[in-house]
């Protein structure tokens, strides 16, 4: 019992250090229950709260083990408020050659930050009003011209904002 009381402060001093995130502006997850219809569009509604500043945007997911590639294609579809929307399909490594995922995390789920905007050049939110962002994944077997209908090993996909500490 004596040793509890030491590490209830620990605990909370921990807590405390891990969530002081001062670059964060937006950060949420949807659950995807580890399979990811390829129909399930993932949305996520943002109104910036600055439009004079630059930010970097970035995909977050969560995969287990389960995930079986190593690599993803994500299109990822913006749409401003004006009505203009950009659409990209992009590609990012999941695992070293040896099998291991790239993500961080201690159990067998890893959480991935993977870039989308504000890398190359200054992402800023130009317009005033609410931004949707789609995400979907579109991936395919080696060889097959059909969508992989449910991507297994997936658990979440977010979508994050950060302050842009280079620009």
């Amino acid at each position: 019992m004596q040793k509890s009381k030491y590490w209830i402060p620990f605990v909370m001093l921990l807590l405390s250090i891990v969530s002081c995130d001062s670059n964060r502006v937006f950060d949420e997850y949807k659950s995807v229950s580890g399979e990811w219809d390829k129909d399930n569009t993932i949305e996520f509604k943002i109104i910036p709260p600055d439009s004079t500043k630059a930010y970097n945007l970035y995909v977050n997911l969560r995969n287990t083990e389960d995930y079986k590639y190593s690599n993803l294609y994500l299109i990822v579809e913006l749409n401003y408020p004006n009505g203009k929307t950009l659409k990209d399909t992009l590609k990012y490594k999941m695992a070293n050659p040896d099998g291991t995922f790239l993500g961080t995390g201690f159990t067998d789920v890893k959480e991935s930050k993977l870039w989308y905007k504000g890398h190359e050049e200054p992402f800023i939110f130009d317009e005033t009003g609410e931004y949707i962002i789609n995400i979907q994944h579109a991936m395919r077997e080696n060889g097959s011209i059909d969508g992989i209908d449910k991507l297994e090993g997936i658990t979440d996909v977010g979508f994050r904002i950060e302050h842009s500490q280079t620009h």
